[in-house]
């Protein structure tokens, strides 16, 4: 293989995905095009690393589940302010312009009313070989994306580009990634553990303060206490402030739910509202919630329990 010439592989693949070359660059550097001037076509497969065309295949699991994953979590900690976007292109340089799997901008645009450059990235990596995201890194570095992180999915690690041994660092599992585009600090093992990721999206909800859902815990707390003082002894008290402690989970799950989907700017119709307002299954409203974060329409959250019936 030429010097110039790279090949992305599918994820999961062992073999290369097909290398095309874009027209050939010539004369002295110019200034770096705008982010959002493409040379790649938009909603296609296709990328652009180093003037070379590449294919972005899709994946198989574990590979494609990590990058739910990984949106589920980083959706929910976007502080006010950002965008989180997902395989959004960004123009790196004459030659490049690819999509990270996952990144976080400023929601307020440049001087000329365009998107600003993202400020986090993240890559998910199974199969592929690890110089296609290094050569994705230092380049999104060098246009000036402040931190790229690279999520290992067959080692479970997460590692952070480091500008000071321009190479990857790893980071501990029991680390937190900290920034001002974030509303709390990231776990780790949230991206590599998907049984965790409920709790830290929770917790990144609860720190946004978001009305519906201070509103639903107020009410399950007042609830909790008004039935419990009704039941006078020990026992009745207890049994009381269970159940609204379960209810006021149940309402701030149903809650959390109607906000993502608004938030994303996806219609609820009113059979679906009533599907989310009469389920008392906290376990399914869970699964709803989490399916809210990448659904692509409010009646696909629900259609599995449709379909069961």
């Amino acid at each position: 293989m030429r010097k110039r010439d790279h090949a992305l592989l599918a994820p999961g693949a062992d073999a290369s995905g097909r290398t095309l070359h874009a027209p050939p660059q010539g004369g002295a550097r110019q200034r770096a095009p705008h982010v959002d001037d493409r040379l790649a076509p938009p909603e296609t497969r296709v990328e652009y690393l180093d003037g070379a065309e590449i294919f972005a295949a899709p994946a198989d699991p574990p590979h494609a589940t990590q990058h739910f994953d990984l949106t589920y979590v980083l959706g929910a900690h976007v502080a006010k302010g950002y965008r989180g976007a997902v395989d959004m292109l960004t123009r790196v340089d004459e030659g490049s312009d690819y999509a990270p799997d996952a990144s976080v901008f400023p929601v307020k645009p440049d001087r000329g009313g365009r998107r600003r450059l993202e400020e986090l990235a993240f890559e998910v990596c199974d199969k592929q070989a690890l110089t296609v995201p290094t050569s994705k890194a230092r380049r999104l570095i060098d246009r000036g994306v402040r931190r790229v992180f690279c999520i290992l999915v067959k080692q479970r690690r997460v590692l952070e580009w480091s500008r000071a041994t321009d190479g990857w660092q790893p980071l501990p599992k029991d680390a937190v990634i900290e920034d001002p585009c974030l509303v709390r600090p990231l776990p780790i093992h949230a991206l590599l553990d998907a049984a965790s990721s409920d709790d830290a999206v929770a917790r990144a909800l609860l720190d946004k303060r978001v009305p519906a859902l201070e509103a639903a815990l107020a009410e399950g707390e007042a609830r909790g206490a008004a039935l419990g003082e009704a039941r006078g002894a020990a026992r009745g008290e207890a049994l009381g402030e269970a159940r609204g402690e379960a209810r006021g989970e149940i309402r701030m799950a149903q809650e959390a739910i109607t906000t993502v989907l608004r938030s994303r700017r996806i219609e609820i119709p009113a059979e679906v509202a009533r599907a989310i307002a009469d389920c008392d299954d906290v376990n399914k409203l869970r699964r709803w919630l989490k399916s809210a974060a990448t659904a692509m329409t409010a009646a696909d959250v629900v259609a599995g329990s449709r379909r069961k019936r």
